[in-house]
């Protein structure tokens, strides 16, 4: 299964004040199978350690002598570790704080060899009295398969290649075929092991019970990390995220989790789901200008899951619904396209914002800065009015609105209209 991070990874060896690597990602996205893959490929040899299965792990970094650090990685993994030939790899790092606290030392002292460790809670995992090593390290992040990911693993390359040459007007005729694979990876989602098993066996009841397990997982993975003060807290924001953007307005209401909730009581838990990885934050702006960080008002905001599919087993979504009917389209109130291409724009790795006014029911459902500002309305349909896009570019039009629709691409005198499933694409090459 090809990952597009893979080309990330090689940047990252190649490079020539390259340091440590911090690869970030929930839980069972798939970082250890790509590190894997990576050392395979790339290196002679790979020292892996769990340092969740090792239990000398948790008491290694007495000090940080790299040296000796270095000896005991290899004794630990049982290979010979050799400059420039062997990838270190430290998995499940968030069990040994002070393993990430050296990465530091081995930037300064031992930046020779090539080291990636690799954690689903490395947020929460830090303890009082370690400390990240700002500016010591490089930072990837993994997310779930984005929907050219998927098209990928089933073996659409014509599909891909169509979408890579950004022929955007001669892909409209592939529209149909398009949407019913976007059907797919709306029911399907993006995590690897769901992805693999839906294309060795095209069973969508495996799929979704593979996906009720993982959901399942995460709610140990609360059991376990999470004081139990905090942990019916984290579960009621977990529980209210589908209803939260079910809504026709989709900001974060804590009134919505429990009558009377205020922010000063569910905050942390929020906090800890953003952390893990499993929940994705999406502040409102004020203003839809550059910088949009000027703007940013950190009380709104949106909050997403880590991956679509998984929001569909959540609420037990029925197959057909997705796969045969128009209702994951239609109805819902647009929550699992939004969602779709929330996941596809943090697959670039952007900062994502949403905009509304004060007292008005103007809405942009995302804006994204790269050069320009791009406001971003989301369609589930075919549905081509597009009043807020209009108003926010009467009043400045310096913008570049674009309409995500399940209509062809088109390129109208003040704004684009662009296909969901080329959405992605289009937007990475935008200027």
């Amino acid at each position: 299964m090809k990952r597009l991070i893979y080309d990330r990874l090689l940047e990252w060896k190649n490079k020539a004040d390259r340091k440590p690597l911090i690869l970030n990602g929930a839980r069972q996205v798939g970082k250890t199978w790509i590190l894997k893959e990576f050392g395979a490929n790339e290196y002679s040899n790979m020292a892996y350690i769990n340092c969740d299965e090792v239990e000398e792990m948790k008491t290694l970094f007495y000090d940080y002598d790299t040296e000796r650090l270095i000896r005991s990685f290899s004794v630990l993994s049982g290979e010979v570790i050799k400059l420039g030939e062997t990838l270190i790899v430290l998995d499940e790092i968030q069990v040994v704080p002070l393993g990430l606290t050296s990465l530091k030392y081995f930037c300064e002292k031992a930046s020779q060899y090539h080291i990636v460790v690799a954690g689903s809670l490395l947020g929460i995992g830090l303890h009082e009295g370690t400390g990240f090593p700002v500016g010591k390290v490089d930072e990837i992040n993994l997310y779930p398969l984005s929907f050219k990911e998927f098209l990928m693993a089933l073996g659409k390359d014509v599909l891909v290649s169509g979408m890579e040459g950004h022929r955007w007007s001669e892909l409209s005729s592939f529209g149909t075929t398009f949407t019913e694979l976007l059907r797919q990876y709306y029911y399907v989602g993006g995590m690897p092991e769901v992805v693999k098993s839906y294309v060795e066996k095209q069973d969508v009841f495996e799929v979704r019970k593979i996906q009720k397990q993982i959901l399942a997982d995460y709610r140990r993975d609360f059991s376990k990390h999470i004081s139990s003060e905090i942990l019916p807290k984290v579960n009621m924001v977990w529980d209210s995220i589908p209803a939260q953007l079910a809504k026709e307005n989709k900001k974060f209401i804590y009134s919505a989790i429990k009558k009377g909730g205020r922010a000063k009581e569910f905050e942390n838990a929020i906090q800890w789901l953003i952390d893990a990885g499993l929940a994705y934050k999406v502040l409102r702006v004020s203003k839809v200008e550059k910088p949009l960080k000027f703007y940013e008002d950190f009380d709104a905001f949106k909050l997403f899951i880590v991956d679509l599919g998984l929001l569909g087993a959540l609420v037990d979504v029925d197959s057909r619904d997705v796969l045969i009917n128009n209702n994951a389209f239609k109805e819902y109130k647009g929550a699992f396209t939004e969602q779709f291409v929330l996941q596809e724009l943090k697959s670039l790795d952007w900062e994502v914002y949403y905009h509304s006014r004060e007292k008005s029911t103007l809405e942009l459902d995302f804006v994204i800065q790269k050069y320009s500002v791009y406001p971003l309305e989301v369609k589930a349909e075919e549905n081509l009015k597009s009043k807020s896009l209009k108003t926010i570019y009467e009043s400045n039009n310096e913008l570049k609105p674009v309409r995500l629709s399940m209509s062809g691409y088109r390129e109208q005198e003040w704004m684009v209209n662009v296909p969901l499933y080329l959405a992605t694409e289009w937007l990475r090459v935008a200027e």
